[in-house]
């Protein structure tokens, strides 16, 4: 009794060990560990970072410099004004000041283009992050899917196994042909192969979903063993109002437009004069050093300038021109753009509904038949067992309840795949 309590808790232990990753966890660790999501957030602090006066060009540029010089020559003349040999050391440094007071309006416009493009990066990372959590959900939801097929097909083996071993046993008496037993090893033989093409396929959905995680491939990973369908009651037109305050894509369309209208409000600005303020200060000490010198010479000097600069573009071949036309031109299809966004969303809206509500009655007509297939594979069992029942019709009833249980596993897969991209169109996924 001991022994058979110690096997059972050896065979148990891993199992327990390896902690259920549901859905919520999945998402959680990418939006931790997924490498675009974290590209999508650093573009984001980017934008960010080009927000303030700074960029837009109304704070001043300052810059200074210095120098240093230590010349010696050697001078041999018959004039009475030879120095001989010098040494001349000089140094000097300055500072400059440079500040646009007036460009056209272009440094206002700048300033709030580039808010724009702040906004317009938080929601090119939401964007991002969205696609992303629904690719993660999409996986999860493959791999619980790939696996609950996997238990379908482990079943139909151990059919085929159970039906097998009663033709060997049939035969071995006499009581069937060689052609059942043979047409019971290929059944066997043909659900073993199809228990390994589907142990590949789970192997691979769970890679798919270690990569999505940003995880190593060969990671270990066990999810829940069913899809749960949350209930959603929405209408269409209830979606589709929602969708239009929400929607991640429809929102970057709407920004892409306001960056492109301030970015044709900016070509403008060439068409106005340009008003400068330039400053600087410059010092400089030369001291000349010889030995036919008395005393050393030194001079000292400092210099300020402060002026305005007023340039004005007067024609350059009209490139300033066609900048602006090209950008008007840009703003307006960015606007067609929109308006195209907001009609693919109405149509999205309306298919994807439509979808989840024939997929809802699917799935009921599925249930029905996996309980139908079900009881009477049951009954063809009993009957195969009795001998009222031929191989052939046993397998049939087995294959048509295979297929009912993976239409019924599909379907449901479907389903919360459909309820994922309405989340998706209302802008409810958690992504924080």
């Amino acid at each position: 009794m001991k022994k058979i309590l110690f096997t059972i808790l050896l065979l148990t232990t891993p199992a327990c060990a390896q902690q259920v990753m549901t859905l919520e966890d999945a998402i959680k660790i990418g939006l931790e560990n997924n490498y675009s999501i974290r590209i999508a957030r650093n573009d984001a602090q980017v934008a960010a970072n080009n927000k303030g006066r700074g960029t837009a060009g109304f704070l001043p540029t300052l810059g200074a410099s210095g120098n240093y010089t230590l010349t010696n020559s050697d001078e041999e003349s018959n004039s009475s004004s030879s120095l001989g040999e010098t040494d001349i050391d000089s140094w000097g440094g300055s500072v400059s000041l440079d500040w646009t007071l007036f460009d056209g309006f272009l440094m206002f416009t700048e300033r709030s283009r580039y808010s724009e493009l702040a906004k317009l990066g938080d929601f090119q990372a939401r964007n991002t992050i969205e696609n992303t959590v629904v690719a993660i959900s999409r996986s999860y939801l493959n791999l619980v899917q790939q696996r609950q097929l996997l238990e379908v097909a482990s079943s139909a083996r151990d059919i085929s196994r159970e039906r097998l071993e009663k033709e060997r046993v049939r035969n071995d008496l006499g009581g069937s042909s060689s052609t059942d037993l043979l047409n019971a090893q290929v059944s066997f033989n043909n659900d073993e192969a199809a228990l390994l093409e589907q142990q590949l396929q789970v192997s691979t959905a769970a890679q798919e979903l270690n990569v999505l995680l940003g995880r190593a491939p060969s990671t270990p990973v066990t999810v829940s063993s069913d899809i749960e369908l949350p209930t959603f009651g929405l209408s269409s037109d209830e979606i589709h109002s929602r969708a239009k305050l929400n929607n991640a894509t429809l929102r970057l369309a709407e920004q892409s437009r306001k960056v492109a209208e301030k970015s044709a409000q900016g070509a403008r600005s060439p068409f106005l004069p340009r008003l400068s303020l330039n400053a600087s200060y410059g010092y400089s000490d030369r001291t000349t050093s010889g030995d036919l010198l008395a005393v050393d010479i030194a001079n000292e000097t400092a210099t300020t300038s402060v002026g305005l600069q007023l340039s004005f573009n007067i024609f350059n071949g009209n490139r300033d021109r066609i900048t602006w036309q090209n950008a008007r031109i840009e703003a307006r299809n960015k606007e067609l753009a929109l308006r195209d966004t907001e009609n693919q969303l109405a149509g999205d809206v309306q298919r994807i509904h439509d979808t989840y509500l024939k997929q809802l009655e699917l799935l009921r007509l599925e249930e029905q038949n996996v309980q139908a297939a079900a009881q009477n594979l049951d009954l063809q069992r009993d009957r195969f067992a009795l001998g009222a029942s031929t191989s052939l019709e046993f397998r049939d009833a087995q294959v048509n309840l295979t297929r009912v249980q993976t239409a019924l596993i599909t379907a449901r897969y479907q389903t919360r795949i459909a309820l994922l991209q309405i989340e998706q169109l209302i802008g409810a996924l958690e992504i924080e």
